[in-house]
């Protein structure tokens, strides 16, 4: 999907898809949102692609672009590096989309990053985003084994690789200073529970 802003980025020169390795020289996507300007935009225009949504997701042909950055969002990452997007608790609050699909395209893809970023906190700072569970009744949407990079404004945390206990450390570090401990306790009553190895 893009919206207005690609046309202003377009318009300056920005965005020129000059470095892709398929589509070469064209945007790609398979919807479009905003005003009548960009539709206009896109009507007739051949540098823009409109194809179906099996092949704009699929992670096979995202991969064939080489440096690939993906940036998705989330609502809580857990600190096995377990992603929910689309609920709140039980609560359906938007559609799965292609979160997924991205993440493993650039993972395909020859340099390419797979970053979910999200703000630490939730509520004017009131909830951690960062936790040691994901919610009762939250859906993960992204598996922990697709997840490589979780940016929040306090640091990057480089998951690919590492064992649960490193994966809780490097999430720990960049959630909100004053929900850390909390979080380090809630990982500690979840090993002696026996959810998480010692």
């Amino acid at each position: 999907m893009f919206s207005e802003g690609v046309v202003d980025l377009y318009d300056e020169g920005v965005i020129t898809n000059a470095r892709k390795t398929i589509n070469r020289d064209k945007m790609t996507a398979t919807f479009l949102m905003g005003t009548r300007r960009l539709y206009d935009f896109v009507d007739d225009n051949p540098a823009v692609n409109m194809f179906p949504v099996n092949y704009v997701n699929d992670p096979y042909i995202i991969g064939q672009n080489d440096n690939v950055v993906a940036i998705n969002s989330a609502i809580q990452v857990d600190i096995m590096g377990q992603v929910v997007a689309d609920t709140m608790g039980p609560v359906q609050f938007t559609g799965i989309g292609g979160q997924v699909d991205f993440m493993r395209g650039a993972a395909r893809s020859k340099g390419g990053k797979a970053i979910i970023a999200l703000p630490s906190t939730a509520k004017r700072g009131e909830v951690s985003r960062v936790v040691a569970k994901i919610g009762e009744g939250a859906a993960v949407t992204t598996m922990r084994a697709d997840v490589d990079y979780v940016v929040t404004e306090h640091g990057v945390a480089r998951l690919k690789g590492k064992m649960l206990r490193e994966r809780a450390e490097a999430l720990i570090a960049i959630a909100d200073p004053k929900f850390r401990d909390q979080i380090r306790e809630d990982v500690a009553a979840l090993r002696g529970a026996g959810w998480l190895p010692r």
